[in-house]
């Protein structure tokens, strides 16, 4: 049987495609200078990407426009991920991050899925759930990066594409109302300063209620940017992003001897008291990208970013005896925990790419160097009952009637020390791809890397200090072969290896994660190049992964070693000149291949298992019609996503229910300047459950919703 899988190389791909500027012409006017100016300007690289068409990549990335965004709704990056079928939701935490997982696998329960920001790490880190306000595109990159990025996720890559400055002055207020009281303000304008500079500020505001009962969040910030053009071929871009984000933490709702509905998917099971968990986030991004000729680029780039979470929540009480309700069948055991995680991220890399010829075969060539340290220092703590009986005082366990809650009717205790550390991890990684043309149809993709990496672990409650390092080297090797200009067959394979932060509850930190890919897969242009499609099959294995510690919430164990394998199938683009689809939809069998043995285990994790939260089927259709009502310009359409049963807890066979979501939106151009705007999400007002962590952290999604917007241009 043959068996393809997922891996590889190229990397943060994306928009802002390079150019290079021709020298002007005497006859030129001044203004058709300026235009070819701007054209330099506007022709940003993107890191790690190298030249390369979308026929000629080895693996299967989908690229996720402002259109295709705008269109579905997507205000946040979950939302936005919700249009690729291989990306699955994770366990959020209480609202407070971004957590999902591609092909199968998440590096980390209990962190944050790490994402790119114009080919830099930036995930990582306690930042809140990234808003899309200053996002030009996301890109799903599927199959593990590490040949070129070094450590990464083993399933794929997210990259943020970021809006940045253009030599035309243009400008965008948008203004949105919707369901449950929420508010929201959009800005976005950019001009020139000079014939060599130009600036480009977008910022967002939101105050926004809830269906969850007592829930409210507060939301804002910036994503400032200037570009430089320093000569004819080089081009400096330095971006700021700032965010602030204050969110009640929201574990919500629990399922009854395991069966969900029981109460009301409005119900809070926490504290109003506690207030929300704030997020903050403060980074900058500098590139130095020079054009060493018509063939050979240079680029630099350096990113720093530091933030912060912080704040108490009332939770739902796991325990090792895995106890969900007192007797009663009514009283929910709580726990109130107290945060203060603070990370800074800094990143520095170098890199050349281009082009040379050895006799009858031409190379694309990239290489370079990186570095990155990344310092998590927290801080955690928490209040609980010492002892778990069968007729507790409601005073000692901060307990709520899940049926009838009163919130308020215990003083607040405060929570003890449990966690004080802080995790420094430092790496310097050295990479090349060549991509070789054999023939006009059939060109081979080698790539390595190379890693040194040191973690050291300082936990300041027992005083000790734990150290480790290792070094790594990622190998990829991919096929291309065009079957004509509009068809390309390709298979690759690819090692990958991820660190994995933080420790186990007795404070040893983990083994890294290592993985092997194969994929296979074709794909084609259609409708005279408007529509592009993949279909790829792979199989991802993977080795010392992390599964959540049931004995012990909010921790991990090594599980050992898991597979993933599955079909995609992606097609987006232009079915006629007023018809857009954008289609994805995903098989992927994930699971555990050996038994995960621990004397805190309740119940053992067998081999087999699913892994958390992933569907097997997914799904996902957006159809957009453009038309005119009274010769101005009309859009309207629809989308869907569907996904399937999903394992809700490990070690046991509570699963979540699969859903179908509906939504429909239309656009109208009022004026050439104003354009108003309705959506409905959840058209059939179905209930459904996003992710889950156990049976008590079960998160429910929102119910038929809508908004109104107006945007102005100007």
């Amino acid at each position: 049987m043959f068996r393809f899988s997922v891996c590889s190389l190229l990397t943060a791909v994306s928009s802002f495609a390079l150019a290079a500027s021709p020298a002007l012409a005497e006859t030129e006017t001044e203004e058709e200078a300026m235009r070819q100016e701007t054209v330099v300007v506007l022709g940003a690289r993107q890191a790690y990407r190298g030249d390369f068409d979308t026929l000629e990549i080895p693996q299967a990335d989908q690229l996720i426009g402002e259109d295709v965004l705008r269109n579905a709704g997507a205000i946040d990056l979950t939302q936005a991920l919700d249009l690729s079928a291989s990306v699955a939701r994770q366990n959020n935490f209480g609202g407070l991050w971004n957590s999902f997982a591609v092909r199968g696998f998440i590096g980390d329960q209990n962190l944050p899925s790490n994402y790119l920001v114009n080919g830099f790490n930036a995930g990582r880190g306690f930042g809140g759930p990234r808003d899309l306000s200053g996002v030009e595109s996301v890109e799903v990159l599927k199959g593990p990066r590490a040949a070129l990025f070094g450590r990464g996720e083993p399933g794929g890559t997210v990259n943020l594409v970021t809006k940045r400055p253009t030599f035309e002055t243009a400008g965008q207020a948008r203004a949105s109302a919707a369901s449950f009281d929420t508010w929201r303000v959009d800005g976005d304008w950019t001009a020139p300063l000079s014939d060599m500079a130009a600036i480009r500020l977008v910022g967002f505001y939101e105050d926004a209620g809830s269906f969850r009962d007592t829930v409210e969040t507060l939301k804002y910030g910036a994503t400032p940017s200037v570009a430089l053009r320093l000569t004819d071929r080089t081009l400096l871009t330095y971006e700021l992003e700032y965010s602030r984000q204050e969110i009640p933490f929201d574990r919500g709702v629990v399922a009854v001897e395991g069966e969900l509905g029981r109460i009301p998917e409005s119900r809070f099971l926490g504290e109003p008291g506690d207030g929300p968990l704030e997020a903050d986030v403060l980074g900058h991004q500098l590139e130095l990208q020079h054009d060493l000729s018509d063939d050979w680029s240079v680029m630099l780039g350096a990113n720093w970013r530091d933030t912060a979470l912080e704040g108490f929540s009332t939770e739902p009480e796991l325990t090792a005896a895995r106890q969900r309700l007192m007797v009663d069948g009514e009283t929910l055991t709580r726990q109130r925990r107290y945060r203060s995680y603070d990370a800074n991220y800094y990143v520095v890399r170098g890199e050349v790419s281009g082009r040379v010829t050895t006799g009858p075969v031409s190379h694309r060539l990239l290489m370079g160097v990186d570095t990155d340290r990344f310092e998590n220092d927290q801080v955690f703590g928490r209040a609980r009952a010492p002892v778990l009986s069968s007729n507790p005082t409601l005073a000692q366990l901060q307990a709520i009637n899940i049926f009838n809650p009163v919130y308020g009717q215990y003083p607040l205790p405060v929570p003890g020390p449990l966690t004080d550390r802080v995790e420094t991890q430092e790496a310097t990684g050295v990479f090349i791809q060549d991509q070789i043309a054999l023939t006009d149809r059939l060109e081979v993709r080698v790539g390595l890397r190379y890693d040194d990496y040191s973690q050291t672990l300082e936990n300041r409650l027992s005083n000790s200090v734990s150290t480790q390092s290792f070094s790594r080297t990622s190998p990829q090797f991919g096929i291309v072969y065009s079957a004509s200009d509009a068809i390309s067959l390709y298979a690759v394979y690819g090692e990958n290896f991820r660190p994995l932060s933080g420790s186990d509850f007795a404070g040893n930190p983990f083994d890294p994660n290592k993985s092997k890919s194969i994929e296979g897969g074709i794909k084609f242009l259609l409708a005279g190049d408007d529509l592009v499609g993949t279909v790829s099959v792979f199989q991802i294995e993977q080795d010392n992964i992390l599964v959540s510690d049931p004995a012990n919430a909010g921790f991990s164990i090594a599980g050992g070693e898991a597979e993933s394998k599955g079909l995609e199938i992606d097609l987006q683009g232009r079915l006629t000149q007023t018809l857009s689809v954008w289609m994805s939809y995903a098989y992927v069998d994930a699971s555990l291949q050996n038994d995960v043995l621990d004397p805190d285990f309740a119940l053992p994790v067998e081999a087999g298992s699913r892994l958390l939260n992933v569907p097997e089927h997914a799904f996902s259709l957006q159809v957009t019609q453009e038309a005119e009502l009274a010769g101005r310009p009309l859009n309207f359409g629809g989308g869907l996503v569907y996904v399937g049963e999903r394992l809700g807890e490990i070690g046991t066979n509570f699963e979540l229910p699969d859903y179908t979501l509906l939504r429909a939106f239309a656009a109208y151009d009022l004026t050439p300047s104003l354009t108003l705007r309705a959506e409905v999400d959840n058209l059939t007002d179905e209930t459904w459950y996003a992710n889950s962590y156990s049976q008590l952290w079960v998160q429910p999604g929102t119910p038929r919703s809508f908004r109104v917007s107006a945007a102005y241009r100007f």
